[in-house]
């Protein structure tokens, strides 16, 4: 019997609460960057900052340029309301290139997870009910993670949860494509099937209504994901489903 919906599950902030580890790798990295990093890690104050910046993040390497720019002083409203602005000048005054972020913020998880894999997972814990969720779906059928996370740290998160999905159901950075693209892959994949899109990112789900080849695609904007009071009412006016935690696990 075929299946009549498949889910397509992004995964920072749906699947895993992954704000803490994010902003600790992002100061491990930034302590090979600038000599005024002085502590192995971040006090909680800092790691509590950027964990309300979190929402407006696109990818991992941005943590860095966050963190940098929390280290320097600035506010949480002040980065949050010139965030472009001020990521770039962090970028131009040290030389840096989104690849080159990317590469290091890579390898700072691999060298942190090959020195305290437990203490590197703990601090990806998944949201409560997920797990259990997930193993659900699993013994349904098909379903996928569609996400801007390097595939193989997912991988390491959810085979420590006992969740385990083929390497090609998992749709990561590694892939460099738009999450519009690969919903697109899956929509002409599963013709007879319903895609099911969970994001917590209203700008993303924004993308795909915008895309007319994703129609057919039905939008869930997780609520209890990384997304702002505004987003929240702001995700009203379109044509996305604003979906509880409660009502996903159900």
């Amino acid at each position: 019997m075929k299946q009549s919906v498949i889910y397509a599950i992004d995964f920072d902030g749906v699947i895993c609460d992954s704000a803490l580890e994010t902003g600790v790798s992002a100061w491990k990295a930034a302590l090979t960057l600038w000599d005024d990093f002085s502590t192995p890690l971040p006090s909680v104050e800092m790691s509590e900052k950027f964990h309300q910046i979190r929402p407006i993040m696109g990818t991992g390497y941005e943590a860095i340029l966050i963190i940098r720019l929390l280290n320097n002083g600035e506010t949480v409203e002040t980065i949050m309301q010139n965030y472009t602005s001020l990521t770039q000048q962090v970028m131009d005054e040290s030389m840096l290139t989104i690849d080159s972020l990317k590469k290091l913020y890579g390898e700072t998880r691999d060298k942190w997870i090959e020195q305290d894999l437990a203490q590197w997972v703990e601090m990806n814990p998944l949201f409560p009910g997920i797990a259990e969720k997930l193993q659900k779906l699993t013994k349904q059928g098909v379903w996928y993670i569609v996400t801007t996370k390097q595939e193989r740290f997912v991988k390491k998160i959810l085979e420590a949860n006992q969740v385990y999905l083929p390497d090609e159901n998992i749709f990561g950075l590694d892939r460099q494509r738009k999450k519009e693209d690969i919903l697109i892959d899956l929509v002409n994949k599963h013709t007879e099937a319903t895609i099911y899109f969970i994001e917590d990112m209203l700008p993303m789900l924004c993308k795909v209504l915008k895309n007319e080849q994703l129609t057919s695609v039905k939008l869930f904007f997780a609520m209890w994901g990384y997304n702002t009071a505004q987003d929240k009412l702001d995700a009203e006016k379109y044509d996305v489903k604003l979906v509880e935690k409660e009502d996903f696990l159900g």
